[in-house]
């Protein structure tokens, strides 16, 4: 079966960045840096995105590249006869469907909202009635479980077109709205009277907001953030290296994505900040921030309906880009590991994930006694710790292994690959920073995110 590829580079780098960008950028990233002081904990993200997220991702590209094979059987392509790290491929595949079980879920909650703010639904409500909705959504399984059912049907329907006119016909739009959409929010929010104080505690580094949350804990947060961000680990992003050229180099095209990844992350921080502080919103509020806070705002401000609704959109695209890409790799793998076709693969998945979405749905309402991760934890919570907690950073320690030590690919073999085309080079005096030091960095995020 020959294997698919892009129609244009733009579109590999926006599908790419689509599956980066996600809830972890705009509904993750203002809240975690509203909670660790605002402007150090940025400096510190953006640190640990190019010393650490980048060099992974490379490394995830040159293994699709160069295997031009799904996450389940890329290893076979490159490994010696013999060596076992193709188990990596069947557990990373595990980690998608893992991943998709709670995101599709979460995905609906933005397209419901999205829904809602279009109908006029929040116009008038006091912020007791916001909060309500927000309740009345997660306790009501039959129309939670519908938006689930349309976002799960919509994305495998798309991957069921292809890659060229399915997964980038579609991303590509709808990615380009996304950075349309969050650039005219930004602007919105940077106007509002008082906004200037939101810029203020966002960008501008404040030592006393440091020292009040602990130097220590505001630097292992942007870590975190950083690793995350990228979709790193579970071969997410391997699946795009496969249907790449070798045109241009890698460590070229992981910083275009890096740098798109992270304008949506601190453009979503330029949107909600500002808000908060014209409003009077506690920035650090959680993750309540987009459904509870914001709609507050919304339903307070002139036109809110209309803003509403343009953010709730933006959450749609940003959501719904990261949907379309997990679920086309679970499709790539499908098709590479059994030898179906693309339409067989998408329907036997869209019927799996279609009822493994549903104990995340029926978590907050009819299982709500069951409380895994303690009290008040949920479905979404278990299946969360053990995607981001676990599956994340020990499949990225894996793939960084197989790319740099003589027991894997080789360093010599991964530096060939990432190197080929126009472009930047990986330097090769960084190989005992990418063998020794990003392989403890990576532990670290590993253990201290089982605490």
């Amino acid at each position: 079966m020959k294997r698919e590829s892009f129609k244009s580079r733009l579109g590999f780098i926006l599908i790419s960045a689509g599956c980066a960008i996600g809830i972890g950028n705009v509904w993750k990233f203002p809240y975690v840096t509203g909670q660790n002081g605002g402007g150090i904990f940025v400096l510190f993200y953006l640190f640990f995105l190019i010393a650490m997220g980048v060099p992974v991702l490379t490394m995830e590209f040159a293994v699709g590249r160069a295997s031009k094979k799904s996450i389940t059987t890329c290893y076979q392509e490159l490994e010696r006869p013999g060596q076992k790290w193709h188990w990596h491929g069947n557990l990373s595949l595990v980690g998608n469907y893992l991943l998709m079980m709670f995101y599709s879920t979460v995905s609906g909650w933005m397209l419901s909202y999205f829904y809602r703010f279009v109908k006029g639904d929040f116009t008038g409500l006091n912020p007791q009635q916001v909060t309500d909705t927000f309740s009345g959504m997660l306790d009501d399984p039959v129309g939670m479980g519908f938006w689930t059912i349309v976002v799960v049907i919509g994305g495998f329907a798309i991957c069921s077109l292809g890659v060229q006119s399915g997964v980038e016909k579609i991303t590509k739009p709808m990615m380009l709205g996304l950075l349309a959409l969050i650039v005219i929010l930004a602007i919105n929010s940077i106007l509002l009277p008082g906004g200037t104080e939101g810029l203020k505690f966002y960008l501008i580094p404040d030592l006393q907001k440091v020292q009040e949350v602990g130097l220590w804990n505001v630097i292992i947060a942007a870590m975190n953030q950083s690793f995350f961000t990228l979709s790193l680990g579970i071969g997410s992003m391997e699946i795009f290296g496969s249907y790449m050229s070798k045109e241009h180099t890698l460590l070229g095209e992981s910083l275009r994505i890096g740098i798109l990844d992270t304008f949506v992350a601190i453009t979503s921080g330029l949107i909600i900040f500002p808000a908060c502080f014209a409003f009077g919103v506690d920035p650090g509020a959680g993750p309540e921030l987009i459904f509870i806070t914001l709609p507050n705002v919304f339903a307070s401000m002139k036109g809110g309906r209309i803003w509403g609704s343009l953010f709730f959109m933006f959450m749609t695209f940003a959501s719904f880009s990261t949907i379309i890409a997990v679920f086309e790799n679970i499709v790539a793998c499908c098709m590479d590991k059994w030898n179906i076709s693309r339409k067989k693969s998408s329907l036997v998945n869209c019927i799996f994930l279609l009822v493994a979405s549903m104990p995340c749905v029926l978590g907050f309402n009819v299982w709500s006694s069951f409380q895994p991760r303690g009290a008040g934890s949920t479905v979404l919570d278990l299946e969360d710790f053990i995607v981001s907690n676990l599956m994340l950073p020990i499949g990225s320690l894996i793939f960084l292994l197989f790319c740099v030590t003589k027991w894997g690919w080789g360093f010599d073999n991964y530096l060939a690959e990432v190197n080929e085309g126009k472009g930047v080079k990986f330097p090769r005096f960084l190989r005992g920073y990418v063998t020794f030091v990003i392989p403890v960095i990576i532990i670290v995020i590993l253990v201290m995110g089982l605490r």
